[in-house]
């Protein structure tokens, strides 16, 4: 009797390079922007992209109008595209580290205050230590920063918060002070303190959802006894520090703010810093990172820098 041969089991193979577009497809949900990333041209994005679904032999990516996004087994290729480079740039660094050569990109993410008030001077201190190793940072809202560092974007971020992520380590770094900021002739700015209840009643201008700044002040409102921000009579959220200020001093509202983000404005004058009796306006900055991915020598050499910079780089 003949024997009908087996049908041949199609080899799934790829390349890093491949896993490297694909990966920046599947986050940046784009072709062109993935191919900006790259340093390629669209047409050769996909070009690479179903050269590696062929190479797969499987739909990785589906088009949904103008967004890309991942099939279910893109999002399985994906899950292991990220390990796998991640441990070709440890590889890399390690020996670069082993051969004493401090070279190499750094990406991570800061939260509004941290990333426009602080940062800025300690990556600064940073390379100069260090010239061959530059600092790619991304500033956004604490909950932002957070998703990219456990997607893998970020080496680490520094935000406004501890994060109640399992997955993500928080370590304290320095103290903050939220400060009751008015416009210089608004009817408190000669007073040194106002009332829980006089704070309720007056228009106040708030930070966006996922803040790291409207988090704490959730928190010190509720421990305070209130319901959190829905307490005051919120007129307007705006996306950063720098546009609360500017509301500020327009006389849109008062807000509630930290105390870095107001050293100019302090000393010329424009605004003044009040305190709210009975409330406490203190928070802490936290490095964050992802516990299920190996820290690279640059990321563990600029967090040691961090961890063990002089007492005027400390904000509090």
């Amino acid at each position: 009797m003949r024997k009908t041969p087996l049908s041949r089991i199609p080899q799934i193979d790829f390349d890093l390079r491949q896993l490297e577009i694909f990966r920046r497809v599947v986050e940046l949900g784009s072709f062109s922007k993935a191919g900006e990333a790259v340093f390629l041209a669209q047409a050769s994005v996909s070009e690479r992209i179903a050269t590696l679904e062929n190479m797969v032999g499987v739909r990785l990516l589906d088009r949904l109008g103008r967004r890309v996004v991942p099939t279910r087994a893109g999002e399985l290729l994906y899950k292991h595209a990220l390990k796998l480079l991640d441990l070709k740039r440890a590889a890399v660094l390690e020996i670069q580290d082993f051969l004493g050569m401090k070279q190499g990109e750094i990406r991570m993410g800061g939260s509004t205050i941290p990333g426009e008030y602080i940062l800025p001077k300690v990556i600064g201190r940073f390379v100069q230590k260090y010239p061959l190793i530059s600092i790619t940072l991304t500033v956004a809202d604490s909950e932002e920063i957070e998703n990219r560092v456990l997607s893998g974007e970020f080496e680490l971020g520094i935000i406004g918060r501890k994060s109640d992520n399992t997955k993500l380590r928080s370590e304290e770094l320095w103290e903050d002070q939220l400060t009751l900021v008015v416009p210089a002739k608004h009817r408190w700015a000669g007073r040194k303190e106002v009332s829980i209840q006089e704070l309720a009643e007056e228009a106040f201008i708030s930070r966006e959802l996922g803040s790291g700044t409207l988090r704490s002040l959730e928190d010190h409102l509720q421990a305070a006894g209130l319901k959190g921000i829905d307490a005051l009579r919120v007129v307007a959220r705006l996306g950063t520090s720098t546009a609360v200020k500017e509301g500020v001093k327009a006389g849109v509202g008062v807000s509630i703010i930290s105390t870095i983000a107001l050293e100019t404005e302090l000393k010329v004058g424009i605004v003044k810093a009040l305190k709210v009796k009975d409330l406490r306006m203190t928070r802490n900055f936290y490095l964050i990172r992802d516990k299920r991915r190996s820290l690279s020598p640059l990321c563990r050499a600029f967090i040691d820098f961090l961890l063990s910079a002089p007492r005027e780089e400390n904000p509090s």
